[in-house]
């Protein structure tokens, strides 16, 4: 990162997770001085592992510690830890908000998701039919490995923009609100839209037995009990990149941390 004053800054990284471990690995080799949850007082910048504990005790003891100026870094930051950040009086900072960071994402969400098919079903990816709901970052991922390996994918999704994409990657596609006249053709769902898609009226569509894998963020977009008291296999799939593949996931978080202290830096 040339221009970026790197020693100015000394990182405290928040969590021994593998992710977390990453990171600091990547910031270290970048010319950072990284230190953990015991130098928060000392650090110009704190990572918060992603998401921080729910009930913010542990992030408010760190947030208290911190020096005025320091800036936090962390994902998908809940209540808990933006209270404990104003209380502190530093200034906190969402990395999962940055948009680069959320494309990039994808690939290992949907490596991740491949990797539960392959594990959950007795089939071969290629020749079997998949419906991905939603044609975002996340979605496009999906199908597009899906594809790649013979799958048989069809997009639903609301936007027609988004099925007019999905046709020109050569997938099949067709409005979400078509979705309950879909659902029998299919025993692999994969849900990518953060809102109610998959109620019982939907669930009861799909053939007894077949498998969601619900990709959104919190809820998910499932009935997860009437998934299973129908006799579906629904799993919320969450922090695939963390729990699949936590190194590329922290050299992700650590390459956006150093492009904000960089652009920080370069304010006048």
């Amino acid at each position: 990162m040339p221009g970026v004053r790197k020693m100015q800054y000394r990182i405290c990284v928040v969590g021994t997770d593998a992710r977390q471990r990453a990171a600091a690995e990547t910031l270290r080799a970048a010319g950072y001085e990284v230190t953990g949850a015991e130098g928060a007082g000392s650090a110009g910048a704190i990572l918060l592992p992603m998401p921080m504990d729910a009930g913010g005790v542990e992030s408010a003891r760190i947030l208290r510690a911190a020096k005025p100026g320091t800036v936090v870094l962390g994902g998908r930051i809940g209540a808990a830890v933006q209270s404990a950040a104003q209380a502190a009086g530093v200034e906190l900072i969402d990395y999962f908000a940055r948009p680069e960071l959320a494309c990039l994402n994808a690939v290992p969400t949907a490596e991740g998701c491949l990797a539960l098919l392959m594990q959950r079903r007795e089939r071969t990816v290629w020749e079997s039919p998949f419906l991905v709901l939603g044609y975002g970052r996340i979605g496009r991922a999906v199908a597009g490995r899906l594809a790649a390996l013979g799958g048989l994918v069809t997009v639903a999704a609301r936007s027609a923009e988004q099925r007019a994409a999905a046709r020109c990657a050569g997938h099949r596609a067709a409005p979400l609100a078509q979705l309950e006249q879909l659902l029998p053709g299919f025993d692999a769902v994969i849900n990518t839209v953060p809102a109610p898609v998959l109620g019982r009226a939907q669930l009861e569509k799909l053939p007894r037995g077949a498998l969601i894998i619900d990709l959104a963020s919190r809820p998910g977009g499932t009935d997860f009990a009437a998934a299973a008291a129908l006799g579906l296999r629904a799993e919320h799939a969450l922090s695939l990149p963390a729990r699949c593949a936590p190194q590329t996931a922290g050299v992700l978080v650590a390459q956006t941390v150093m492009a904000i202290l960089q652009e920080r830096s370069a304010r006048p």
